[in-house]
């Protein structure tokens, strides 16, 4: 495990293009930075006409396009093409939102107040419009491969789902959903069926096929706040959702029925599954060779460095939760992440109320196989694309690696302390991106990481 040097980045976007060869984020707010994932060195240098909110990497890696919100439009810049310029404007239609097409030569914009979504050809530079958009993120989705875009629309008082064809952007279903309020839909990752759900207000996720025909309707409960978070399996086989009921539960794709609920109690014993718990270790300063911690600091400067370290518990544990505020809105209970393993092995899951732990169930068992309870908030945690392998950062200068065969906290190294706030694993599962609020750092993973 190797870490680079500190690089500059602002407002935590930092991407790797799809191919895994190229890194792109934005420094200073305006200047687009690529950089060679292997050497970290830049490759290309883009200037933007304004501060930039979103970046997003073409699906074949030729393009990245920067949303500057702000000034309602959108600059698309070329790696191979570097003179090559590309500059959307809404004008008095806002942007609230923008995304690329599968074929990566058609950029999607959404006007504020949903009040269109408009399509957009860097071929031919002609100019489409969809009418009556309900929600530009939860509310549009693409097939896996690519040849079908599913849109959530509203209109007089009903909501709709339409399915285009990419290739001609022409309509080929539109049908009506048993929803009062939709608040998302995806794909399965088999392009087969489509999941939509309702607003927290009303508890209820319709499976639906691609000729509009509703194949299965699921509500646990109601009168209270129902769906936080809902993901496929990569397999298919599984629906996963979690609610507010703090549960998160498990639909089969043969009859769509609930084939297992997982709860998130406040008390656990060891005998439900592995328990890893965070330690602090404090390392004496004076004993630490040439006067120098392991961070680089100078020993001089203070008496103790905080290492830490899991230890597996025995016993019964009793988890730290918070009570939220009835008085706010979106309160903070319940499964708000929901995320399987790219092999399909493994499950995690995240308890708002419980914001130290991340509970992982193994998907052969339908049972919990690990519990990691850390010593501050998790602020973010995401599955290796490749293997059954964690990483998790809590705002701190660590990183943190689960896997089967064990959980390991890692400092990260730099000369300035790395508050890391999130992370992204590499598309093929080499390296980790380490990002802190005015700074990134690239973590190397080789073989036996």
């Amino acid at each position: 495990m190797n870490f680079s040097e500190l690089m500059k980045q602002s407002g935590n976007l930092a991407r790797f293009s799809p191919d895994g060869m190229l890194l792109a984020n934005v420094s200073a707010q305006y200047r687009l930075v690529i950089r060679e994932v292997r050497t970290l060195t830049i490759r290309q240098m883009f200037t933007c006409i304004d501060s930039v909110q979103h970046i997003e990497w073409s699906p074949d890696s030729m393009f990245v396009l920067c949303g500057m919100f702000k000034r309602g439009c959108v600059q698309v810049w070329s790696i191979e093409y570097p003179d090559w310029t590309c500059k959307i404007d809404e004008g008095s239609a806002g942007l609230a939102a923008v995304q690329w097409s599968p074929d990566s030569r058609h950029v999607l914009t959404t006007a504020d107040f949903q009040l269109r979504i408009t399509v957009w050809s860097l071929m031919s530079k002609s100019v489409s419009y969809i009418k009556y958009p309900k929600k530009a993120n939860p509310g549009l989705d693409f097939t896996v491969d690519g040849k079908y875009m599913a849109l959530a629309e509203r209109r007089e008082c009903k909501d709709y789902v339409s399915i285009f064809t990419v290739d001609t952007w022409q309509l080929v279903k539109h049908f009506e959903t048993n929803t009062r309020d939709l608040a998302g839909l995806k794909w399965s990752p088999d392009s087969r069926v489509l999941c939509i759900w309702d607003s927290i207000l009303d508890y209820s996720v319709h499976v639906y096929s691609m000729d509009g025909r509703c194949l299965s309707s699921y509500s646990a409960y109601d009168n209270a706040l129902g769906i936080k978070s809902i993901t496929w399996s990569p397999s298919c086989q599984f629906l996963g959702i979690g609610s507010f009921d703090q549960k998160a539960r498990l639909l089969n794709h043969v009859t769509w029925k609930v084939i297992c609920e997982h709860s998130h109690p406040s008390n656990m014993d060891s005998t439900n599954g592995v328990i890893y718990q965070e330690l602090d270790k404090k390392t004496d300063l004076a004993n630490v060779e040439n006067g120098f911690a392991d961070n680089g600091t100078d020993a001089s400067t203070q008496k103790f460095t905080t290492q830490s370290r899991y230890d597996v518990l025995d016993g019964p544990v009793n988890i730290a939760s918070i009570r939220p505020d009835p008085e706010k809105a979106n309160p903070k209970i319940g499964i708000g992440e929901i995320a399987f393993s790219n092999d399909n092995k493994y499950m995690l899951t995240v308890n708002d109320n419980m914001p130290t732990c991340v509970w992982i169930w193994d998907m052969k068992r339908l049972a919990l196989s690990a519990l990691l309870l850390q010593k501050e908030p998790i602020k973010c945690v995401e599955w290796d694309p490749v293997k059954s392998r964690l990483a998790l950062c809590c705002g701190n200068n660590k990183l943190y690696l689960w896997s089967p065969a064990g959980c390991v906290s890692v400092e990260v190294p730099t000369e300035a302390s790395l508050q890391v706030s999130s992370l992204k694993w590499h598309p093929q599962g080499t390296g980790i991106l380490l990002i802190a609020k005015d700074h990134l750092c690239m973590c190397f993973l080789n073989n036996t990481s």
